[in-house]
C-alpha cells in the first residue's frame, strides 16, 4: 500500500468514527448505561439523584466492589439489583466505562458560579409578615420527590397553603433562616433556592455544584454554605441574595481531594462542620466576623481561655479552616446538643466520638452493622442522656449512654430503619423499618422502658418512613414514600389516625420551629 493509499484510508477510518458509529462492544455499553443507569446518574455521568461516576469520585470503591454493586445493589441507598437485567459480561463493561475518565471535567469555579446566579429584587419591597393566616412557627413543609414539588402546610389545621415547583431532586433538608422567614434548598444537580415563606415566593437561585449533596446556613443567618461531589468544593454564599462569597478547593496537605458528604452548622461554635468522603479529615470553618485566635493552625486547643493561643492574632482571612486528622473516614455524623462532640460513622466500620475542641477521637463505640448516626436523637434516661440511632443494615435500634458511651440496649426491630424522631414533650420514639418485606411497618418506642409499645401499617406494602412533630409535639406526621403517596397525621399520645393529605411521593417533612430551635428530637 502506498503513503496516499494510508493517508485515504486513515482519513476514512476516522470520517467514520467521527459519524457516531462506534465499535459494538461500546456502543452496548452505553446503550445499557443509558437505559439502567443515567436517570440516576445523569446520562453524562456527572450526577444527578445519584453521584457522579467518574474515577476522581469512585476513589474508595474498587472496581471488584463495583462489580458486585452493579450486581447485587447496594444496602441503604437506591442502588438496585441489576443481575436479572445484564450478564455478568455487560456488569463488566460498565464497569471499565465508569472507571474510564472523561477527555475533560467540566468546571465550576466562581465564575461559573456567579453566572448561574438568578434575583429577583422585586422581592426587597415585600411585607415582613406572612400573606396567609397560621402560626409561622408551626409551618411544616413538605419536599414531594415524585413531582418535584413542596407542600407548604399549617401545622395546626393539616390543611395545605400552598405548593410550589422546586428543582429537581432536592436533597439534605431544607434550612429554614433563624428566624423562619426564609428557607434555603439544595439540589442534587447543584442549585441553592432561596425562598420567601412569608410571602410564598422564590427570592434568588444560584447553581453552587454539578452534583451536591446538602447546603447549610450560619446561625447568624449571614451564610450559607454548599458541598459538592462534583467539583470537590465548598462553596460559601452570602444568604441575603445567594451571591458566591468564596470557594474552598477540598484537599488535604498532600494535595488530595475530596468529595463532600454533607456539610452542618455548629451553632453555638460559630462554625460549619463537613464530612468529607474521600479524606480522612473532618473540617471546621469559622464564620465569625473575628475568628478564634489561632483558628485554624495546628494545636491541641483552640479555644482562648485554653491558655494555647497566647501571642497568635486573630485570623485575618474569612473563613478560616481547621482540619482535624480522624483514624477513618467519617461520612455520617451526630452531634451533641452543645456541637462539642461529634459521633461519626463511615459504610461497614466502627463510630467513633470525636471532640471537636482537642480535634481528635476519645472514644470507639460498641455500634455494629451500620447505624445511621445522622438520624440519631436524644432524650434523658434515668438521669443521663441516651443516644439512640437506626441501622440501616440490621433491624435493631441501639441505645448509647452520652456518659459512659456504654451500649444500654439493642431493641430488635422487623428490619433496617432509616428514620427515627421524637420531641421534648413526647413520651415516645418513632422509627422506620424502611428496608426489607416490612417496609410498610413503623414502630413506637416508649422512652421510659426502651420497649416497643405499638407497630402501625398504614399503607399495605408501602413505604412508610419519616415522621416528624409538629411545634407542641402533639401530633407525629408520616410519610407515605410512594408516587401515590399521603401524609398521614397521628394523634402523638394515642396513636390514633387524624388525617390523611394526598401527596406524590412525600419524603421529608420539616417543622420551622423544631429545625430553628434544633430540638433533641430531629435531626439538624
Amino acid at each position: 500500500m502506498n503513503k496516499l493509499a494510508v493517508i485515504i484510508f486513515i482519513c476514512f477510518s476516522i470520517n467514520i468514527v467521527q459519524a457516531g458509529s462506534l465499535p459494538e462492544p461500546i456502543q452496548k455499553t452505553k446503550e445499557n448505561f443509558k437505559t439502567h443507569c443515567a436517570s440516576c446518574h445523569g446520562e453524562n455521568r456527572l450526577g444527578l439523584m445519584g453521584p457522579a461516576l467518574l474515577p476522581e469520585n469512585l476513589k474508595r470503591l474498587k472496581q471488584k466492589a463495583a462489580h458486585k454493586v452493579i450486581t447485587e445493589g447496594r444496602a441503604a441507598t437506591q442502588m438496585p439489583s441489576f443481575k436479572d437485567q445484564l450478564d455478568t459480561g455487560e456488569i463488566k463493561s460498565l464497569v471499565d466505562y465508569i472507571y474510564t475518565p472523561l477527555k475533560e471535567i467540566p468546571k465550576w469555579n466562581m465564575g461559573d458560579i456567579l453566572s448561574s446566579q438568578i434575583v429577583y429584587p422585586e422581592v426587597k419591597k415585600l411585607p415582613a409578615k406572612p400573606v396567609w393566616n397560621a402560626d409561622p412557627m408551626n409551618i411544616f413543609l413538605v419536599v414531594e420527590l415524585g413531582d418535584h414539588h413542596v407542600t407548604v402546610l399549617d401545622g395546626d389545621t393539616f390543611n395545605p397553603v400552598h405548593r410550589f415547583a422546586s428543582r429537581f431532586a432536592l436533597h439534605g433538608g431544607p434550612k429554614y433562616s433563624p428566624d423562619g422567614r426564609y428557607v434555603y434548598f439544595g439540589s442534587r444537580d447543584g442549585w441553592v433556592t432561596k425562598y420567601d415563606l412569608y410571602n410564598l415566593t422564590v427570592v434568588a437561585e444560584i447553581r453552587a455544584g454539578i452534583n451536591m449533596r446538602n447546603v447549610a446556613v450560619s446561625s447568624d443567618g449571614k451564610h450559607v454554605i454548599a458541598g459538592n461531589y462534583l467539583p470537590h468544593t465548598l462553596v460559601i454564599l452570602s444568604a441575603e441574595d445567594l451571591s458566591p462569597v468564596k470557594v474552598i478547593a477540598v484537599r488535604n496537605e498532600t494535595g488530595d481531594s475530596s468529595r463532600v458528604s454533607a456539610v452542618y452548622d455548629a451553632a453555638p461554635r460559630k462554625t460549619f462542620i463537613a464530612a468529607l468522603k474521600d479524606i480522612k479529615e473532618v473540617w471546621e470553618i469559622s464564620y465569625e466576623d473575628e475568628p478564634p485566635m489561632g483558628f485554624g493552625k495546628w494545636m491541641h486547643d483552640y479555644r482562648e481561655d485554653s491558655g494555647e493561643n497566647a501571642g497568635l492574632s486573630r485570623s485575618k482571612d474569612k473563613f478560616p479552616i481547621r482540619k482535624i486528622k480522624t483514624e477513618d473516614y467519617l461520612d455520617d455524623f451526630f452531634f451533641n446538643q452543645s456541637y462539642e462532640l461529634i459521633i461519626g460513622s463511615s459504610r461497614d466500620k466502627q463510630a467513633k466520638v470525636l471532640d471537636l475542641d482537642l480535634g481528635r477521637t476519645i472514644k470507639t463505640l460498641d455500634l455494629k452493622g451500620m447505624p445511621h448516626m445522622s438520624s440519631g436523637i436524644t432524650w434523658q434516661y434515668k438521669g443521663s442522656t441516651v443516644l439512640a440511632t437506626p441501622n440501616l443494615k440490621e433491624g435493631v435500634v441501639t441505645i448509647i449512654d452520652m456518659q459512659s458511651w456504654k451500649t444500654i440496649k439493642r431493641i430488635k426491630t422487623l428490619g433496617p430503619g432509616f428514620f427515627m424522631r421524637s420531641h421534648e414533650n413526647s413520651d415516645y420514639a418513632w422509627v422506620d423499618v424502611f428496608f426489607g418485606p416490612n417496609k410498610e411497618a413503623v414502630h413506637i418506642i416508649d422512652k421510659s422502658t426502651l420497649e416497643i409499645v405499638k407497630t402501625l401499617r398504614p399503607a399495605k406494602g408501602k413505604t412508610a418512613a419519616h415522621v416528624e412533630f409538629d411545634k407542641q409535639g402533639k401530633h407525629a406526621l408520616l410519610s407515605i414514600w410512594d408516587i401515590d403517596g399521603e401524609v398521614i397525621v397521628y394523634d402523638a399520645r394515642s396513636f390514633k389516625e387524624i388525617k390523611r393529605l394526598p401527596m406524590k411521593k412525600p419524603s421529608g417533612k420539616y417543622n420551622v420551629y423544631n429545625k430553628i430551635s434544633r430540638s433533641s428530637g430531629t435531626s439538624h
